[in-house]
């Protein structure tokens, strides 16, 4: 579903959304808010590149990043749900990732994604892309499609 589409449906249901950013850097928010019209959907985005920023503004938990590494599973919800805390939005969408070119590992390797996606009234979703070293611009705007996937499904949840 593109931008403009999913944004309709979530004015249809009188839906916010806030996104939670580090790799993506404030892609999917900007492509949201490209649209026309899009402020009576999208509430907010957190930019939280560093781990100072994913503690301070959503509230992640500190020793969680020192046990899994900000690039995991458990940051991802826990970024997803933070940023539904500090908002009134309905729905959040949260990416953590090594868009590289550096700073992959054998364990990390560049390209590897982690998405979390929370709502009031459901359980916190989680979902893991290892799009390969495609270059730092594919996987991000890989990562920002994916995104918008998870927005639109959480639609149908």
């Amino acid at each position: 579903m593109d931008a403009p589409a999913l944004l309709d449906a979530y004015r249809a249901r009188g839906w916010k959304i806030a996104t939670a950013e580090s790799c993506t850097g404030g892609l999917v928010a900007g492509r949201l808010t490209d649209v026309a019209g899009s402020s009576d959907v999208v509430d907010r985005g957190f930019v939280t590149y560093s781990n100072e920023a994913k503690v301070q503004m959503l509230g992640v938990d500190a020793a969680l990043i020192a046990a899994h590494g900000a690039v995991s599973e458990p940051v991802a919800r826990a970024m997803a749900k933070g940023a539904l805390a500090h908002s009134p939005a309905d729905v959040a969408v949260a990416i953590t990732g090594v868009a590289g070119p550096g700073g992959g590992s054998a364990a990390k390797p560049v390209g590897l994604v982690h998405f979390g996606l929370a709502r009031r009234d459901a359980a916190t979703r989680h979902v893991e892309r290892r799009y390969g070293d495609l270059g730092r611009a594919e996987i991000r705007e890989k990562a920002v499609a994916d995104a918008l996937g998870l927005l639109a499904a959480a639609l149908d949840e």
